[in-house]
């Protein structure tokens, strides 16, 4: 069993890129992606919860018990990729599991990139209950001091490229 686990934990720190090739059965999936292929059946899963734009199962080196994901149906590395449909169906799917998990506190994490800390990449949401200080997701901001006007710099380009 613990073989199995191991197998398991190495294929999901695996990195998945996109691939052009022909996408199997379900058009928005990655041949060779970890999430594609639970999202496939091709690889088990505790799965919680499967609508038709997403998929949520259990992760299987959880930060506390109850540590859940939540997937599109959509294979894309960052969040901004990801039609917003998908994105659509996602947040109520985790908003149902944390509900039906009677969580009191708890995180909902979505990172993108490497440095962000993103181990898979295809988008993915944690809910990670926080039961105690030393279980779930530790969170420590470290804000860089940046001056208003330098927040004013950032936030003209941004407002700039919304439009």
């Amino acid at each position: 069993m613990l073989a199995v686990l191991n197998s398991q934990r190495a294929l999901f720190r695996r990195s998945c890129s996109f691939s052009t090739r022909t996408m199997s059965t379900h058009a928005h999936l990655a041949d060779d992606c970890i999430f594609c292929k639970i999202i496939r059946g091709q690889i088990p899963s505790f799965k919680l919860v499967e609508t038709d734009k997403s998929f949520a199962f259990m992760d299987i080196d959880p930060l506390s018990p109850g540590h859940s994901l939540v997937i599109p149906k959509y294979h894309a590395e960052f969040f901004h990729q990801v039609p917003d449909e998908y994105l659509a169906d996602a947040l109520p799917v985790a908003k149902k599991i944390a509900a039906a998990s009677n969580l009191k506190q708890y995180n909902v994490l979505q990172n993108n990139g490497k440095l962000a800390n993103q181990a898979v990449p295809h988008v993915h949401f944690h809910i990670i209950p926080k039961p105690n200080e030393e279980q779930g997701l530790g969170v420590r901001w470290k804000p860089i001091g940046m001056s208003k006007d330098d927040v004013q710099k950032v936030y003209e380009e941004t407002k700039k490229n919304l439009q």
